[in-house]
This record gives structure tokens, sequence and C-alpha cells, in this order.
């Protein structure tokens, strides 16, 4: 088992959580990344030297989600199929948490294992208001109803590792995309209940709350954009179809012809950039295929609701909101989703010199 720890800027609680960590668990194998702390942090990373740690850096800060990428490339080249357990360095984790969720990830084969607070007693309100967004936004986008989708303590087996490397995101919103990406990987996710800790207020938190809130909410708000956008299309064109027709089957068919080549560009190019890695003619065919099943489900949702006396413009809000999620769901698992990746098919960089064992 290794626990790996991200660290910017740390202070004595990494060495106490490397003290406490030998002392309950001495065969964990612990490896610290730091991410371009400093050379006035240097005494911090030789402290955790001297307990046995590894340590391995950046020369320059380069975010989280780059350090626990680091971290899970070195890891599978020193420790192949060894699973990881990943904590913050700020003493918000117990080390009970760390190593009850390191019990269940050693018989988890294909589920990342979350540490899941319960956001009990004194917590940072900004804390408890991201987790309530985040979580929204989580299950809208994937259907996982989880407690705590900002949690940092989360562990992965080790058929993970490779996947791990793969995902987008070099700051705090690369956690959020391993939750949106993970169901549609084939990986499952779990939680296991962990204390509530914030630690003088969280004020060790190198969280910023605008621009890394921006990144983390950004694929989900690009493609709430890209729908928003094509429903103000798909809208005005079917109110149109049905004043100049005056039958609702050709208005839709005809105002979803319009709106989906729109909403199809778009996601293809901005939405799911990686979703360019698949051939246009196989991405189109599948999105069309989605948009067929997608305008049937769109007509007989807008027949019922109209014939119970609903409104057309009210019938049409209801109908795509209904649909939004599904589409969603479809578009990120399947039609815009790159090739499966794996050690072999698509090799990850190896890390610079500044990356090696030991490095300062």
């Amino acid at each position: 088992m290794i626990l790996l720890i991200p660290a910017y800027e740390p202070d004595d609680r990494l060495i106490a959580l490397v003290t406490s960590i030998r002392t309950a668990a001495p065969d964990v194998h612990i490896l610290i990344v730091d991410d371009g702390s400093g050379g006035a942090y240097g005494a911090v990373f030789d402290g955790a030297r001297g307990l046995g740690a590894t340590v391995i850096g950046h020369q320059a800060n380069r975010g989280k989600g780059a350090a626990l990428k680091s971290g899970f490339r070195h890891a599978g080249r020193t420790h192949p199929g060894e699973a990881i357990v990943c904590a913050d360095c700020d003493g918000q984790h117990d080390v009970d948490d760390i190593l009850r969720v390191a019990d269940r990830v050693r018989t988890a084969r294909t589920s990342m294992v979350l540490g899941a607070r319960q956001f009990s007693g004194r917590v940072p309100v900004r804390s408890r208001f991201g987790n309530a967004v985040t979580r929204l936004l989580v299950r809208l986008a994937t259907r996982l109803s989880l407690q705590d989708t900002q949690t940092g303590l989360r562990g992965y087996p080790a058929s993970m590792v490779a996947w791990l490397q793969t995902v987008d995101g070099d700051r705090f919103e690369y956690e959020l995309n391993l939750l949106l990406h993970a169901t549609g990987a084939g990986y499952a996710v779990e939680e296991v209940e962990i204390a509530t800790i914030y630690l003088e207020g969280n004020a060790s938190s190198h969280f910023r709350p605008v621009a890394d809130s921006v990144r983390i909410y950004a694929p989900l708000l690009r493609f709430l954009l890209s729908s928003l956008g094509a429903f103000v299309v798909d809208t005005a064109a079917l109110l149109v179809l049905v004043a100049l027709t005056g039958a609702l089957l050709p208005a839709v068919v005809g105002a979803r012809v319009l709106s989906s080549t729109v909403n199809f560009l778009v996601n293809r190019t901005l939405v799911f950039a990686r979703g360019t890695d698949k051939p246009v003619r196989t991405a189109a065919a599948q999105y069309w295929l989605l948009a067929g099943v997608l305008l049937a489900a769109n007509y007989g949702l807008l027949l019922v609701l109209t014939q119970l006396g609903l409104g057309l413009l009210p019938a049409k809000v209801l109908t795509e909101a209904a649909l939004w999620v599904t589409g969603y769901q479809v578009q990120r698992r399947f039609v815009f989703a790159p090739p499966r990746a794996s050690a072999v098919e698509r090799p990850v960089a190896e890390p610079s010199r500044a990356l090696g064992a030991d490095v300062r």
C-alpha cells in the first residue's frame, strides 16, 4: 500500500502525519510530492525523508492535480501492482480514517474509495456550500449519489493507476474530473465515512474560491451553456415552424435537426474537447442516433403534456429539463469519449529530472 501526499508549502503537520502513519502502519510506503514549495520548506521535507518517506518534487508550483499525477507515475513505476491512498498534508485527515480507506481499497478491485465527511459540527460556510453545489452537479451529470465530492482522502486500486494519469486537470478540478469520468471508464465509486476535521477554519487550504471554482465547474458549465444555446435555437425554431405549418411533429423534427447540428459542433470542439480523438464520422453517427432517441422522447413528452392542457412553451421547458441529464451522460460516456486509455495505448510522459526520487 502506498500513501501519496501532495504538499505545497507544508508545515510541521506533515511531519506529524508521517510520524503517525509510521507508528500505526510501518509497512505503508509514504510518497510525498513537493509541488514547488521552494527552499524555505526544505527542512519540513528533510524531516519527512528522515522518517523514511520518499520525496519527489516539482521545481515550480503546478497544482494539486499535477502533483497527484506525478505521484501516480512514480508509484506505478517503482511499486507496480500497489493500491494508492491519497491524503492531504495539513492534518485534515485522521490516521485511523486513512487506514480505514486503505483497508477498503485493498479489496476494491475496480472501485475508487472516497473518505466521506458528514459535515457535522463547525464547518466553514464555503466548504459546506461548495460541497453541496458539487454534490448536486455530480449527481446530475453521473447519477452518483455521493456524500462528499470534495474530499482529498481517496483510495485507488492498482487497476486504476494507469487511467488516473490520463484524466485532464492540473489543479483542484482534477479530482472532480475523476468522479465525472470514472463510471464511463468502467470504475465504481464507493464511500467510507470519516471524521469532519477543519483546523483553524481551513486556513491552511490553498484553494482559491473564484479561480479554482471556475476550473472545477467548467466541464459542467460548458455543457450547460451549450445545452442552453441549443435550447434557444430549438425553441425558437419550434415556435416558428408550428406557426407556419400548424403541425407539431414536422415542427419538432425540423427544429431538432437545426439545433442538434449546432449542438454537435459546439460539444465536439468546446465541451468535450478530448472527444476529437474519435473520428468525426463515428462521433456524428453516435450523436445522431442519440438525437433520434431523444427526439422521439421529446415528441412523446411534448404530446402528453400539451394534451394535458399545458402550454407549448412551458411543456418544452419541462421536456428539455427532463432529458438534459440523459443527453449529458450519453455524450460524455460514449459519443465524445476518447478511446479507452491504457499504459500501452497511451503512454504517459516520464517526469522530468526534477521529479526523481528525493529531489529538492
